[in-house]
């Protein structure tokens, strides 16, 4: 296997198509070039990981010189909020977890995502009324990025208006999960702490307007503690609220719009969501693990030595899991390059697994179950206008920076 397989998965110009790379990579399924991370490409090794106990989010656990690019942006950053949840280990991991929770799933909020059917149905009615000449649509711009965004404001009481604010915060913190040997560390490093700094400002100024004046909203119930004896520190409820700000809508934008481009080159998919709008919710599973909005999870530790697959893995050391690569293991699926919304065994990686796995996982899924049926519903005879469309520079956060489109019209809702 060449030495060079890692650069190549990040480099911008295999964004388009990463899958014959990961299959490649899939041939050593522990991956270590002496110097860079150990990267791990194969299902039942990843799956097994993201259980393991063994294996830390957190950046102090990892070695000094262990090959981690993320690592300097990482603890950088920190300085300015602390880590969220998903970057912290058990008990303090767990008991941020179960706290933001309350106001958002069972047992303490069990009716939050299905409330927000009626708020949902409207606003994608109304951003594909908007759509304007059907001739020259972007899916990205006009629809794959409002709604998530529209929704999440909704969901943590965030006003819309301020959603220019935070785009640029959320775009630089994205990225700064994206694993670039080519960028300046030191700059990179300033630009992922003043954004960081700035929302942390932003969101310090809304929390206290809601701890003075509640709402049903979640931030205003996580910064009174939702009724209960555990409540957050200040700086805890900080990172928390940029975590689902930011995660609240990145990853979704990447979901909607990869299912589009995927529908967009199955017509025949297409049409049977069109004909059975029920199809949706299998269709959803397939695509999280067809066409993953997040490729990869860097920057995990082991905590003692471990063995994967043969392979010895030093305490300390960086290990990057390719999810993506995982579900398109043919040891694990059937037919893995193929897009089958009928498919039976569908335990795909797509959203994590574990103890960090998607914690907006209900509200991503309804998200992009309703977009899909609405924009294949609406849109008579969709077609691309460029394939493959430009691609975000993220290699984490994989998806089209714009999906442009054309049609013979827009049908009434």
């Amino acid at each position: 296997m060449k030495q060079g397989i890692l650069s190549d998965i990040l480099d911008y110009s295999n964004r388009a198509n990463p899958y014959p790379l990961y299959a490649e990579l899939r041939k050593t399924p522990v991956f270590h070039d002496g110097d860079g991370p150990y990267v791990i490409s194969t299902y039942h090794h990843i799956q097994s990981l993201l259980h393991d106990p063994r294996l830390s989010s957190e950046a102090r656990n990892l070695a000094a010189g262990a090959g981690d690019p993320l690592a300097g942006a990482e603890d950088e950053g920190a300085s300015a909020l602390p880590p969220s949840f998903l970057k912290l280990d058990p008990p303090e991991h767990d008991r941020l977890r179960r706290m933001t929770n309350r106001p958002f799933g069972p047992p303490d909020s069990p009716h939050r995502v299905d409330d927000m059917r009626g708020f949902l149905h409207t606003t994608v009615t109304g951003l594909i009324d908007n759509l304007g000449d059907p001739e020259r649509i972007d899916l990205v711009d006009q629809f794959a990025y409002p709604f998530p965004v529209t929704m999440i404001c909704r969901l943590l009481g965030v006003p819309r208006e301020d959603e220019a604010r935070f785009h640029v915060w959320a775009d630089t913190l994205a990225a700064s999960l994206d694993p670039d040997p080519g960028a300046d560390p030191k700059e990179r490093e300033k630009t992922t702490h003043d954004a960081r700094m700035e929302l942390g400002m932003y969101l310090a100024g809304l929390i206290e307007e809601r701890r003075k004046n509640p709402g049903e909203d979640m931030l205003s119930q996580l910064a009174v503690g939702h009724g209960q004896d555990e409540t957050m520190s200040t700086m805890e409820l900080l990172s928390t609220a940029a975590l689902l700000l930011i995660a609240g809508h990145e990853t979704t934008v990447n979901l909607i719009t990869n299912g589009m481009l995927t529908l967009l080159r199955n017509p025949d998919v297409l049409r049977q969501l069109r004909e059975t709008p029920a199809l949706a919710v299998p269709l959803v599973e397939e695509l999280l693990r067809f066409e993953p909005p997040v490729q990869l999870l860097p920057q995990r530790t082991p905590l003692a030595d471990i063995e994967v697959g043969g392979v010895t893995i030093p305490k300390g050391s960086s290990m990057w899991l390719i999810l993506a690569s995982g579900n398109r293991d043919p040891d694990r699926f059937e037919n893995p390059d193929r897009f089958d919304p009928y498919r039976k065994d569908i335990q795909h990686l797509g959203l994590g697994s574990g103890i960090h796995s998607c914690f907006g996982a209900p509200l991503a899924r309804l998200e992009a179950q309703l977009a899909l049926t609405e924009l294949t519903r609406r849109l008579e005879n969709p077609r691309l206008v460029e394939d493959p469309p430009p691609y975000r520079q993220n290699a984490v956060l994989r998806g089209p920076r714009h999906l442009r489109i054309t049609c013979d019209g827009v049908r009434p809702s």
